[in-house]
């Protein structure tokens, strides 16, 4: 496979990882509410004065993101050590985004358009492109769809009352 051809299904299975890392700490959280919810930051606070991550970022959260996402890699196809990678990737690529908005001074759980997916979602592809083969086209397309997806699903998540906040 070249870099500039299209692999729709590959495209589909990086999605479905996406879904399940980002989703399953939100799903978890419904199911849960507070119990288990510790911040992964403990309550540190930068010498900027603003939390390390902030009370939204917890142990439960990164634990069901790197649980759920073997699940959904090996349903895809796709080896469960590829859906550990890929979870972990993912809220890495989340942790950088909540310490970039802090940095900001972004209350926790605010919106910020493309900061909110870009990360989560092109970490875990650019470093595993090789294991799920994504070309460039695929990768591009895989953010411009995650990016869509969470715009449009996030509002019906909230109406559900399964998302605090419509983004």
């Amino acid at each position: 496979m070249t870099a500039l051809s299209i692999c729709l299904y590959c495209i589909i299975q990086a999605i479905a990882l996406l879904i399940a890392a980002n989703g399953a700490p939100v799903l978890v959280n419904k199911a849960l509410g507070k119990r288990w919810s510790w911040p992964l930051d403990n309550g540190l606070k930068l010498p900027d004065g603003h939390r390390l991550f902030g009370d939204t970022k917890t142990w439960r959260g990164l634990c069901s993101a790197i649980f759920f996402t073997p699940i959904a890699a090996a349903l895809s196809g796709i080896e469960p050590l590829t859906g550990v990678l890929f979870g972990t990737l993912a809220m890495t690529g989340d942790l950088l985004t909540s310490f970039i908005k802090r940095r900001m001074d972004c209350a926790e759980s605010s919106r910020a358009r493309g900061l909110d997916t870009v990360p989560e979602s092109l970490l875990p592809i650019l470093l595993l492109k090789e294991p799920l083969t994504l070309g460039l086209i695929d990768i591009i397309l895989v953010v411009a769809f995650f990016f869509l997806i969470e715009e449009l699903i996030s509002p019906i998540l909230y109406r559900l009352h399964i998302r605090k906040r419509p983004y």
